[in-house]
């Protein structure tokens, strides 16, 4: 570690005129202490210099100079260093940020109050050591269409199933179904389900804010818990689709715009939860319908194919959305592709006519509002709701699943909403495409994933099989 740090010093000399202008300004208590000596090698060194050094180490290296000595300790456990590291791994692609992400916002919205380590409250540098100790979890993200699972610690899905065809009859009663899909996936990961905590993703379904909806998504969540905790898991984390989407995106508030297999689901989130008072705007096309309106439009040219699956692979290998659609009439928009097994096809309009019933659903026979057109009545929604003093909450929009991924999707509904908004409403929206591609939600759940055991982690979604049981029994009495 000396080694390391006297070449990062060498490195940080040379640039010694520009550190005044350091964007961590600190000064460590150990500088003054009578313990303040750091060692030979760096007694020498000035203190904003090794503030420098200690920027460039990471987050990582700089836990693990805490255990060096008490005056390291003292000088790493700067929560302003860890202000620091926050702000400067939000824009990298680091694992850690992920754990002051979900530190600093999971915990009902709003960053947590920082306390000096020396009073033995909670201090950066003991969060960040804690979640380094937990172990990692399995996550599952089954949607109505296609399941993403695998392990927490992995850099992507380890396996990947059609669900609709693979995990029983849906005349078969609900928790014969779960148990056959949560052990089927525990099967193909070879892993037992006692030895891990699991965070799921749960369908976004039963829209609106009665009673009876209500109770749906309650019998839901508590056949899933059941079947789960049967199992023997220890914990289990169940998150809505739409909240693991905007958490991918490092955003705790937006609508969230879910493009699932059947229908498309406009979803408002404030602070992590949805806003169903508000409302969910739902769109009666998805995946399935868009899939099935190219394999007309490829019938009506004379376009042989053998099967669903050569459309779908067309579709999301292919097809886009028109910045413009009729100026994209005008064009010539060939393009070819083979599909292993299958042969060579070539596309032209097919390519983006299909994904225009987005917004033009009646040109597919779909009598639905557009996509623009439900996502601005969501946005005149949580305007008129007044939630919050102001409305920037609503105003980032995070485009979710696999059709979402279309190119030009993002662009065009951007365009088509500041075209609908007043302006208002309009100034400073924006629409972020999926940031994962198809495993959006699944990252989400990745992120979160590493708090599911530490009390900081939100209890009305994370429950172990202890909770589970003593609230069972609590209802039955009742």
């Amino acid at each position: 570690m000396a080694t390391l740090l006297r070449k990062v010093w060498e490195s940080v000399s040379a640039r010694s005129s520009s550190t005044s202008h350091s964007p961590l300004q600190l000064t460590s208590s150990s500088a003054t202490s009578s313990d303040s000596s750091l060692g030979p090698c760096f007694d020498s060194i000035p203190l904003d210099i090794l503030l420098q050094i200690l920027q460039l180490v990471g987050p990582k290296d700089a836990i693990k100079l805490g255990c060096v000595s008490r005056a390291w300790r003292s000088l790493v456990s700067d929560n302003r260093l860890w202000i620091y590291f926050l702000q400067y791994y939000q824009g990298h692609d680091d694992p850690w940020d992920s754990v002051f992400f979900a530190e600093l916002n999971l915990r009902s919205g709003y960053p947590l109050q920082t306390f000096p380590s020396r009073t033995g409250e909670l201090s950066f540098m003991r969060i960040y050591g804690q979640r380094a100790q937990v172990s990692g979890s399995v996550i599952i993200d089954g949607g109505s269409g296609y399941c993403k699972f695998g392990w927490s610690k992995y850099a992507c899905p380890s396996g990947r199933s059609a669900t609709f065809l693979e995990f029983g009859n849906i005349e078969s009663p609900m928790y014969a179904r779960l148990r056959h899909f949560f052990g089927t996936i525990y099967s193909r990961m070879q892993v037992k389900p006692s030895t891990q905590p699991i965070v799921l993703s749960i369908p976004i379904c039963h829209y609106d804010d009665t009673d009876s909806a209500k109770a749906s998504r309650r019998q839901l969540k508590d056949a899933i818990h059941t079947v789960l905790f049967d199992m023997n898991v220890p914990a289990v984390c169940a998150v809505n689709q739409a909240t693991l989407a905007l958490f991918a995106a490092r955003r705790t508030s937006g609508i969230v715009v879910n493009i699932g297999f059947q229908v498309t689901s406009v979803v408002p989130i404030l602070n992590g939860k949805v806003m169903r008072k508000v409302g969910v705007e739902v769109i009666g096309l998805g995946a399935l319908k868009l899939t099935g309106y190219l394999k007309e439009l490829m019938q009506q040219n004379n376009i042989n194919f053998e099967s669903l699956y050569t459309v779908r692979t067309l579709k999301e290998n292919l097809c886009y959305v028109a910045a413009d659609y009729k100026t994209e009439l005008s064009k010539d928009t060939r393009a070819s592709m083979e599909v292993p097994a299958m042969g060579w096809f070539t596309l032209s309009k097919e390519r983006f006519q299909t994904g225009e019933i987005l917004f033009q659903p009646r040109i597919g026979g779909v009598r639905a509002m557009g996509l623009h057109q439900a996502v601005a009545l969501c946005m005149d929604h949580c305007h008129a709701a007044e939630l919050t003093c102001d409305d920037t909450w609503f105003k980032t929009i995070v485009l979710s699943g696999g059709t979402a991924c279309l190119p030009g999707l993002a662009e065009r509904l951007e365009k088509e909403l500041h075209e609908t908004l007043s302006p208002p409403l309009a100034n400073g929206l924006r629409v972020i495409p999926p940031p994962h591609g198809p495993d959006t939600a699944w990252f989400g759940a990745k992120f979160i994933s590493n708090v599911s055991y530490l009390s900081t982690f939100p209890g009305t979604w994370c429950i172990r099989k202890k909770q589970f049981r003593r609230k069972s029994r609590a209802n039955i009495m009742w």
